[in-house]
């Protein structure tokens, strides 16, 4: 665009200097040179005095240069006339390329007008070097091209001209090419690039050449350019691999897409020909390029499938590279894979034979299963060792082949602690890191019958309500066997005694279940206790059994209604006939009504009350003890003959009664007495009876205050620990209540009231009657088991409300006999005496409060009862007239040691010697009778 702005400036400049030479003819011209590229400010010359124009009208006649450009390159100065220049001046730019540079002015005069032209030649300067259109000049020539091929360069190009031109070119030592330049018009050079020596791409693909220009000028000036020529390739080489052998060390197992190896190949060509495409060969199997794979540009030869040591321990695989030419190249290359076993296989376990059980008496080292271990791998990895996990009786022993085991018994087994066991097999080879595996297996422990059967309690205590029902069982035991199946079947039986015990003729037990039911009622009056043994079997081969005993204790219901004893007339009812004088006074004892009950504890507790009477006022009634006394002195209105019913009921939940009638005739006091005489002989018999009743309790019960009086003595000798203690209560009632405990010898006595001791306590499972002392003298020795010689019970009441039933022995410990059940309440009798005394209570106890009660003779557990005649009083039972204290005395014939005697009142002998002496004078008394009769 710059160019052709010159182009017409300069056609317009020589336009006007056609115009101004055509003008001159008619106006005047001056011409003038200056070489370009001067200073701004230059002059050019004087125009005004060249043109011969006065410089002092330039001013008013307006001197001008007129037709100029915007930006002149020269101006006028109106002063003085001189022409100067006004901007720089660059020929090549104002003149471009042609030879002669001129520039025409025109100057205009006014008033009048003139116009005069101004030539200036601009003169060249070498102010430029020659340029190349191109820095870098890129040629392609095939390495076949043939010496001698000519190729055209860009010539340069130097703005100045003439001599400041270009005048040469120029080219860098090479081999293979030389410079020739021609001439094309004026000024004008053409050079070309001459093939001397044939191109080899592989030996030099690039050869760089500078071209250089050279003007005139002096000193001159050059341009240079490169020339860079490519050698064009031609397919003339193989693809070449980099190492003559390819080998990789592969782990087995690897992921999909790790990379194997690389291998390389390459081509001296280039392009194409160059490039190379990698590949399997022909030969290689089908399975093999499953696992593999080669990427067609790079070579990486990459994993595609499952490595497995145990299949292939090594590949060689054929690589084929080959180049891109229209005529490909092939080479061929093997590459080897060795892979590395890692431990990538657990062991496999087999179990070749298990037993189905295995019985609980084996011997160590018994042989339960036998195990086969493999591993698939090799070396470390495919050495196992096997064990078992859990803590059991049980071991793995290696065999003698490899790889084999067997699973044995190193402890006893036990059926009835662990009946079976799993087992858990691990199998662990030596690999790093280890692999393991594991298989269980169920060992059955089988049962042996080793376990006999076991009671539920090593002694069963029940306790049976005399008339009882047959039809269903009385009680049960339990057995269990810790074995199974047969071997645990339990069947019961009583075994029959060969010494006669006939206990188990009226039991019967249930095989299955271990039910007893009785074949009879029991009677508590007839049988208090009895004790057998049941025994269980197994069904096991040998069977196995084990007994138990069994304590049975029968327990009183109120089943015997009381017997009147007195009165009692001869036809045997009960109806007495009782004189008295009239002259009696208050309180004066009529009689004493006495009863009977077989049963005991509340069941045999009676009182007595009057059903019927003639005059309430006349008499009174003592309840607990059947006396019947006057309320007040009779008078001459009373009637002489009194009618009264006394009933006598025991305390059961149903209470039974009798009822006994007493006359009472009020006579004179003679006749009375007469009356006395008369009845004397006839009650010879009950008064013998009384009398030695009399004698007996008062020799018993002086021999019994002189045993307190002197084992007080000697307690109170000793030190304060065993001195006598009176335990008082706080909450007294009116009623005595307290106890005495002393000791004699090896023996401990105790004495209580109505209400148990301070520091005492209930044995459990006695109906609330056993008392047990603390013995702070023996404190380390155990108690010791009563014997059932002698026994010594006292029943106490207060009140009807409170009741201890008391036993002292050797071992502090208060209770029954071995094998009795001491009851609540124990039996009640009473007798009346018309001519006895009465007779005070033992030490430690109140009026009216208390029962004692001493049996002696044969009575013991399954003793006959004793069948009594109407108005007899048993030879076990002594009453105290006048009081309401009942003494029994009780001693076992059958036991062998009398240690546990609670309270002895002198030897066995002696007591068999007094009942033998009782037994003659009533013989006596009998004899004597009979020949009064006669």
């Amino acid at each position: 665009m710059e160019y052709t702005r010159w182009t017409k400036r300069c056609r317009y400049i020589a336009f006007m200097v056609v115009l101004v030479t055509i003008w001159s003819e008619a106006a005047a011209q001056i011409r003038y040179s200056i070489s370009e590229e001067v200073n701004i400010g230059s002059v050019v010359g004087n125009v005004a005095k060249d043109l011969g124009i006065d410089k002092t009208s330039l001013k008013d006649r307006e001197y001008r240069i007129v037709g100029s450009s915007a930006e002149p390159l020269f101006h006028l100065n109106k002063e003085d006339g001189i022409l100067y220049v006004s901007r720089k001046v660059d020929r090549e730019e104002i003149c471009e390329r042609s030879s002669a540079c001129v520039i025409n002015l025109k100057t205009v005069l006014e008033n009048p007008l003139e116009i005069h032209y101004v030539v200036i030649e601009v003169l060249d300067v070498n102010d430029h070097a020659p340029i190349f259109s191109e820095k870098e000049k890129r040629l392609e020539i095939s390495e076949s091209t043939l010496p001698g091929a000519r190729f055209q360069l860009q010539p340069a190009r130097d703005p100045d001209s003439g001599q400041f031109s270009v005048q040469q070119y120029k080219l860098s030592h090479t081999d293979h090419f030389r410079l020739e330049v021609k001439e094309r018009g004026e000024d004008r050079k053409m050079p070309f690039l001459i093939l001397q020596k044939q191109l080899d791409r592989e030996a030099m693909k690039e050869h760089r050449l500078v071209l250089t220009a050279v003007d005139g000028g002096k000193p001159p000036k050059s341009g240079t350019t490169q020339i860079l020529i490519n050698v064009l390739d031609v397919n003339d080489n193989s693809p070449v691999f980099t190492r003559d052998v390819y080998s990789a060390i592969l782990h087995e197992n690897a992921e999909p897409g790790t990379l194997v190896i690389q291998v390389n190949a390459t081509d001296l060509d280039e392009g194409a020909n160059s490039e190379i495409i990698y590949s399997f060969g022909d030969e290689v199997d089908i399975n093999v390029q499953k696992l593999f794979s080669i990427d067609p540009d790079t070579g990486e030869i990459k994993v595609t499938g499952v490595i497995d040591f145990e299949q292939n321990k090594n590949f060689e695989i054929d690589i084929q590279a080959s180049d891109k030419g229209s005529i490909p190249f092939l080479t061929y290359k093997n590459v080897i894979i060795k892979v590395i076993d890692l431990n990538d296989n657990p062991p496999e376990i087999e179990v070749t034979s298990l037993s189905k059980s295995v019985p609980e008496d084996s011997r160590i080292g018994t042989t339960v299963a036998l195990v086969s271990v493999s591993d698939l791998d090799s070396g470390p990895n495919g050495k196992v060792s096997c064990f078992i996990r859990e803590d059991v009786p049980f071991a793995v022993s290696p065999s003698l082949q490899d790889n084999m085991y067997a699973i044995v018994t190193k402890s006893h087994l036990n059926r009835e602690e662990k009946p079976f066991y799993d087992l858990t097999i691990v199998a662990k080879d030596t690999g790093e890191p280890s692999l393991s595996s594991e298989k269980t297996i169920s060992v059955t422990v089988s049962d042996v019958n080793d376990n006999r059967p076991q009671f539920s309690l090593s002694s069963y205590t029940f306790y049976i309500t005399e008339n009882n029902d047959l039809t269903s069982p009385v009680f049960s035991v339990q057995a269990s066997d810790l074995d199974e199946g047969d071997n645990a079947h339990i069947s019961y039986h009583i075994p029959r005694d060969s010494k006669g015990d006939s206990t188990g003729l009226f039991l019967n037990i249930n095989s299955e279940n271990g039910d007893v039911m009785p074949l009879k009622s029991f009677d508590f009056e007839t049988l208090k206790t009895f004790q057998f043994q049941v025994v269980a079997t197994d069904s096991g081969t040998p069977s196995l059994s084990n007994n138990v005993t069994v304590n049975v204790f029968i327990l009183d219901q109120n089943d015997n209604a009381p017997v009147i004893l007195y009165p009692l007339s001869s036809n045997g009812s009960a109806e007495g006939v009782e004189e008295i004088p009239r002259n009696v006074h208050a309180g004066h004892l009529v009689t004493k009504v006495r009863a009977y009950d077989a049963d005991i504890g509340y069941n045999g507790w009676l009182l007595f009350s009057l059903q019927e009477v003639t005059d309430h006022s006349l008499f009174g009634l003592d309840r607990y003890t059947g006396q019947i006394r006057t309320l007040r002195s009779f008078t001459e209105t009373d009637e002489a003959e009194h009618r009264l019913v006394i009933l006598v009921k025991d305390n059961g939940n149903v209470s039974l009664s009798a009822t006994a009638t007493v006359v009472v005739k009020v006579v004179e006091p003679k006749e009375a007495f007469a009356a006395s005489d008369v009845k004397s002989p006839a009650k010879d018999d009950d008064s013998n009876v009384t009398f030695y009743l009399m004698i007996t309790l008062g020799s018993v019960s002086a021999l019994f205050i002189i045993s307190i009086i002197v084992l007080i003595s000697m307690q109170c000798s000793k030190t304060p620990d065993y001195t006598s203690k009176y335990l008082e209560d706080k909450n007294y009632d009116g009623t005595l209540c307290h106890s005495i405990q002393y000791r004699s010898g090896d023996k401990r006595y105790m004495l209580v009231g109505p209400r148990m001791s301070i520091g005492s306590t209930i044995v459990p499972g006695s109906h609330a009657n056993t008392l047990v002392l603390p013995d702070r003298r023996r404190r380390s020795e155990e108690p010791k088991a009563p014997n059932a010689d002698w026994r010594y019970s006292a029943s106490l009441r207060a009140g009807g409300v409170m009741q201890s039933s008391v036993h002292m022995e050797e071992s502090s410990v208060m209770q029954g006999a071995q094998g009795v059940l001491v009851q609540n309440w124990p039996t009640a009798s009473s007798a009346a005496d018309a001519e006895g005394g009465e007779v005070s209570p033992p030490m430690g106890a109140g009026v009216d409060s208390n029962s004692w009660h001493f049996r002696y003779g044969p009575g013991g557990p399954g003793a006959p009862p004793q069948h009594l005649k109407p108005g007899e009083v048993p030879p076990e039972a002594f009453i105290i007239p006048g009081s309401p204290a009942i003494i029994s005395i009780r001693q076992n014939q059958g036991g062998d040691d009398d240690k546990s005697d609670f309270i002895t009142f002198g030897k066995k002998e002696e007591a068999k010697k007094k009942k033998k002496k009782k037994k003659e004078k009533k013989d006596k008394k009998d004899k004597g009778k009979d020949d009064g009769d006669e």
